[in-house]
């Protein structure tokens, strides 16, 4: 039995074809997709961005170069007040 022309071109291009496809040079590893930490959500993230916003601005009072017009020491006592009452309402989230 004698195959048409047709059929034997197929049947030859489809090797060349992926050889084609084929990257030169080496193969590259692939690496894996990053795995999150825990799949479970922040319980309160509002809360504890503002825990670090407070402590972001507590830095920036300490660090300054001015008094803010005599308010720079209670606006850190309030900071610090702040800080402590939203700790203590994460603690007693989870009890």
């Amino acid at each position: 039995m004698r195959l048409s022309p047709a059929p034997l071109v197929a049947m030859l291009a489809l090797p060349l074809t992926l050889v084609a496809a084929t990257p030169s040079g080496p193969a590259r590893p692939v690496a894996p997709a990053p795995v999150a930490a825990t799949s479970y959500p922040e319980p309160h993230p509002e809360i504890n961005a503002a825990i670090r916003s407070l402590e972001r601005a507590k830095r920036h009072l300490q660090q300054a170069a001015h008094d803010f017009g005599g308010h720079r020491v209670e606006a850190i006592r309030a900071i610090d007040a702040a800080l402590e009452q939203l700790k203590l309402a994460l603690q007693y989230d989870k009890k």
